[in-house]
C-alpha cells in the first residue's frame, strides 16, 4: 500500500459530532480497521492490540495486521485523538491550538520526503473526521529516555549526540518546506497556522517582569527586559526556519538501527532552528524529568546539531553568528518556563495553560534555577551583563524554595 500524503477524507479536520463517545482500545482498533479497509478497497483485519498509552488527548495502540490484502507491514501503530466534537480546526486569537491537524500535517510532510530524510514514522492512513493516524511501527527499541536512565554513561552520551545530530539533519532537510507544511494545514482547515511557543513567549514577555517582582522580589533591569523583548525577533520570519517537533522529549526519541527517530508531533510546526538547539541545552523543557546534563554535554550536543545544519546555513557554524541566536532562544525558553513553573514554587500552584513546557512532579525550584543558571552562563559568554545580573538574582531568590539544591545529572551519568 502506498503511504498517504493527503487526507483520506474530503472533509476538514473536524471531529465528527455523531461519533460514538467510546474511548476504548477496541473502538480505536475498529476505527483503524474501517479506515484501512476503505483505503485498500478490501478487508483489513487488525489483532493483538497493545495499548501504548498516550495522553489525556490521545490513545496510542500497536496492532498486528492479521488480514492484509495488500502490502501493509506486519504491525502498525494507531494514534487516536479523543474528545468531544469541536467547531473546527481553526482558532481565534484567544483559543489554544488544536494539535491534531499539526501532527497530521507533520506526518504527511515527512512521508512525502525521501526515506533518508525522514527520521520519523511513515504515515499509512489519516482520517481527520475521526482524528485518526495509522503509522509505521518503528519497533520496541530503547528510547533516549531509557539510555539517560540506564547505567551506561558512554551509551547515554552516544544517544544524546546521535539524537541532536538527527534533529539537525531533520531541520536541514525541511529548511525549504514551510510552504508545503502550510498547504497541508490548509487542507485540514487551518487557514492561518500558529506556533504555540510563540504565543506563550509573547505572553511571558509581557508578564515575567511583574511576576518576578511580585513572587520573588526581583526587579528586572530595563536592559535585561529589553534584551528579552529583542529576542522576540526570532519568533517572526527569520531566514533560519525549519520544522521543529515542538516538544523535544527523550521519551519520544526512539533509537533504532537506522539512527534516532522522532515520535509525537502534536503542535509540530516551523520556527527558527535556534529554539530546537536551545531546548536540548536546557535540557528538554518539554519534558518533566528534573535532571541536568553533565558538564560540557550541552556544548557537545550543540556542536553535533550544528554539524548538520551548517550544510544549509554555513554561517551557523560561526560562534559570532550562532552565539547571540542561541542566547536569544534560551532567553525566551527560560521566560516561558518561568511563567509556567514559578507559580508551582511560589504561590498557590495555579499555573497558566501552556503546551510546550513540562511541569516536573518535584524539584520545580531546582529545575527553574538550573534554567536561569544556564541563561547566566550563556549571557556571560555573549557579554550581556544585565542578563547575567537578572539570572543570578533569580537563582538567589529561588534558593529558599529549594533552588539551592543542584539538580542531579541524569542517572546514566551519576558515576561521573
Amino acid at each position: 500500500m502506498t503511504p498517504l500524503t493527503a487526507d483520506d477524507s474530503d472533509t476538514p479536520s473536524v471531529l465528527d459530532a455523531t461519533a460514538p463517545s467510546d474511548r476504548s482500545v477496541e473502538r480505536t482498533v475498529a476505527l483503524a480497521e474501517e479506515l484501512l479497509t476503505r483505503r485498500a478497497g478490501a478487508r483489513v483485519r487488525l489483532a493483538d492490540a497493545e495499548d501504548l498509552g498516550g495522553s489525556s488527548r490521545s490513545r496510542v495502540v500497536r496492532v498486528r495486521v492479521a488480514q492484509n490484502p495488500f502490502s501493509l507491514p506486519r504491525s502498525l501503530v494507531v494514534k487516536h485523538y479523543l474528545g468531544e466534537a469541536t467547531a473546527s480546526a481553526r482558532t481565534s486569537a484567544t483559543e489554544r491550538v488544536d494539535p491534531f491537524p499539526y501532527e497530521a500535517a507533520s506526518c504527511q510532510l515527512f512521508t512525502a520526503m525521501p526515506a533518508g530524510d525522514r527520521a520519523t514514522p511513515t504515515l499509512y492512513a489519516n482520517d481527520p473526521q475521526r482524528r485518526l493516524l495509522v503509522l509505521e511501527d518503528l519497533g520496541r527499541g530503547a528510547t533516549l529516555a531509557d539510555k539517560l536512565h540506564g547505567g551506561d554513561a558512554k551509551a547515554a552520551e552516544r544517544a544524546l549526540l546521535g539524537a541532536t545530530r538527527a534533529l539537525g539533519r531533520l531541520q536541514a532537510a525541511t529548511a525549504a518546506r514551510e510552504g508545503d507544511f502550510g498547504a497541508l494545514l490548509r487542507r485540514s482547515g487551518v487557514k492561518h497556522w500558529r506556533d504555540p511557543l510563540a504565543d506563550d513567549a509573547r505572553t511571558a514577555l509581557a508578564e515575567i517582569p511583574d511576576l518576578l517582582a511580585h513572587r520573588l522580589r526581583v526587579e528586572a533591569a530595563p536592559a535585561a527586559v529589553e534584551h528579552a523583548r529583542s529576542a522576540a525577533a526570532l519568533l517572526g520570519g527569520t531566514r533560519y526556519r525549519a520544522f521543529s517537533p515542538s516538544e523535544v522529549s527523550p521519551e519520544n526519541c526512539l533509537l533504532t538501527g537506522a539512527g534516532a527517530r522522532f515520535l509525537d508531533f502534536e503542535w509540530g510546526c516551523f520556527r527558527d532552528v535556534a529554539f530546537t538547539a536551545s531546548s536540548v541545552r536546557l535540557p528538554f523543557p518539554g519534558w518533566a524529568a528534573p535532571y541536568a546534563l553533565p558538564t560540557g554535554m550541552a556544548e557537545a550536543m550543540t556542536a553535533s546539531w550544528q554539524s548538520e545544519v551548517a550544510g544549509v546555513w554555513p554561517e551557523l557554524a560561526d560562534p559570532a553568528v550562532a552565539g547571540p541566536r542561541h542566547l536569544a532562544a534560551t532567553t525566551l525558553w527560560v521566560w516561558v518556563c518561568t511563567r509556567s513553573l514559578l507559580p508551582l514554587v511560589v504561590g498557590d500552584g495555579t499555573v497558566p495553560e501552556q503546551v510546550v513546557v513540562g511541569r516536573p512532579p518535584m524539584r520545580a525550584a531546582a529545575v527553574l534555577s538550573g534554567y536561569w543558571q544556564r541563561l547566566a552562563t550563556d549571557a556571560g559568554r555573549q557579554g550581556e551583563p544585565a542578563v547575567v545580573d537578572l539570572a543570578e538574582a533569580v537563582v538567589r531568590a529561588l534558593a529558599p524554595y529549594g533552588g539551592q539544591v543542584p539538580l542531579p545529572v541524569f542517572p546514566a551519568f551519576g558515576g561521573r
